[in-house]
């Protein structure tokens, strides 16, 4: 039941094992930006953080920009894709990742270049159970703050994370497939079906109750539409219309996962079945996991999440840009020009999605801003070049204003082997996260815009 006159932030509507959080409202209060001026708690749209991952590093000279200021008009082509966005987002180089690099353990570039991304910390190698790496950024927020929303983190990724055997030059299959660690020797697994995020999302019931609804084929909205029509009332047309703009959004989504699970499966090995609710489009299951990463966001069920493409050392072939070859396979290009532009092409399909994920942070209206502005958005990888398998000159992209207090639209260059973690941390003291030493971060990174001593943090 919904009593109070100003809405909460926390507003769901439940019906039948359905939990459904709310989009932000004008009836929750006006929220404005952190840049905005001495904003109250209450009224703060609150800091997201997502870490967008690619494999194999990228073609570096079709993604870097020579100078340093504003983003050129025409970008390299690994980022024309993301021409309409170039005030949102802004290219990093110079990044190091230094515990990725051997550091005297010989080879396993790619098991590194996951493991070490966001946990600035040596994996042991090992191909065995005794697995350890370090604690991941995502996982130190998640920690801190997690328990001010539903989900404390969200974890997803359009391949499998394996979780046995070994995979790379003596490493355990964990540390490539496996992102986000929640301690030294814990990894979270993603999670690659859009049906079971959706469901985690959304609650969805006991199993009866959802294998009920696919049966009979109803939607999560008919579980509260009771609630719904007493929250509708009280509402003005504006967020009556955003409200409808949401269901609208859930439903469509719904539908999509519905297609996605009845859509011909091809053959797969004895004893092997495909998880219900996967596209065979690989375009449409990263796009699905966006949207819901988007929901998630959206409805404040979680501030934090990780999105794999692919896992590290992926050969993923792509047929449908014409690439048949396996992705990693082609990364060993040894400046071959033909392999070097198949790789290129998978580059430009990666940054093809990613604008359409930015897009869609971008669409959804919140307060004084929109939720890309309320947002910081990591896309990268672990990988420099993958024929090289350097570690140094990372390609990184920062897109979103972390509620004001980050400038996009710029190429920012940094000194050589500046570490990676100087920008895990200065994500972090946006989160009001500020006394982590993390790996070997000498501090925050400058230039992002915004003294945060003088930035008041909700």
């Amino acid at each position: 039941m919904i009593h109070d006159k100003v809405l909460s932030r926390r507003t769901v509507l439940k019906g039948m094992g359905v939990t459904l959080a709310l989009p932000w409202l004008e009836k929750m209060g006006m929220q404005t930006s952190w840049a905005a001026g001495n904003t109250p708690i209450a009224q703060a749209a609150p800091n997201r953080m997502a870490y967008v991952y690619i494999p194999n590093g990228v073609v570096p000279s079709a993604w870097r920009v020579a100078t340093e200021g504003a983003l050129p008009a025409k970008l390299p082509p690994i980022l024309q894709p993301l021409a309409d966005l170039t005030k949102d987002f802004s290219i990093l180089s110079g990044l190091t990742a230094d515990k990725a690099r051997a550091n005297g353990d010989g080879g396993g570039d790619h098991a590194r270049a996951m493991a070490a991304y966001l946990t600035g910390a040596q994996p042991r190698k090992t191909d065995g159970a005794n697995i350890k790496v370090g604690v991941s950024v995502d996982q130190i927020a998640a920690a801190r703050m997690g328990d001010r929303t539903r989900l404390a983190s969200l974890e997803v990724g359009a391949d499998s994370s394996k979780m046995a055997g070994g995979c790379d030059s003596g490493y355990s299959c964990i540390y490539e497939s496996n992102m986000s660690w929640r301690s030294s020797t814990q990894p979270m697994p993603k999670e690659v079906s859009p049906k079971l995020i959706f469901e985690r999302l959304f609650g969805s019931g006991t199993d009866l109750e959802r294998a009920r609804r696919d049966a009979e084929r109803k939607s999560v909205l008919d579980a509260v539409r009771d609630d719904f029509r007493e929250l509708n009332v009280r509402l003005g047309a504006d967020d009556q219309r955003k409200l409808d703009e949401y269901f609208t959004a859930v439903r469509e989504m719904e539908q999509r996962i519905s297609r996605a699970g009845a859509s011909s499966a091809p053959k797969l090995p004895v004893g092997v079945k495909a998880p219900a609710g996967i596209p065979q489009s690989y375009e449409e299951h990263l796009r699905l996991l966006a949207d819901l990463v988007v929901l998630a966001f959206q409805t404040d069920t979680t501030r934090i999440s990780t999105f794999v493409f692919a896992n590290e050392g992926s050969n993923r072939s792509y047929p449908f840009i014409n690439v048949r070859e396996g992705h990693h396979s082609l990364s060993h290009h040894g400046n071959d020009p033909a392999k070097m532009a198949k790789i290129q092409d998978i580059n430009v399909f990666h940054t093809t999605q990613l604008a359409y994920f930015l897009n869609r942070l971008k669409s959804v209206k919140e307060g004084d801003g929109t939720l890309l502005d309320h947002s910081m958005i990591v896309y990268g990888s672990g990988n420099g070049d993958g024929n090289r398998h350097n570690h140094d000159d990372l390609p990184i992209l920062l897109a979103g204003r972390g509620c004001g207090t980050i400038r996009q639209g710029r190429s920012i260059q940094y000194g050589k082997e500046t570490p990676l973690n100087n920008l895990w941390v200065s994500m972090l003291n946006r989160m009001d996260i500020r006394d982590v030493q993390f790996g070997d971060s000498s501090g925050e990174l400058k230039k992002l815009a915004h003294d945060l001593a003088k930035v008041v943090l909700p």
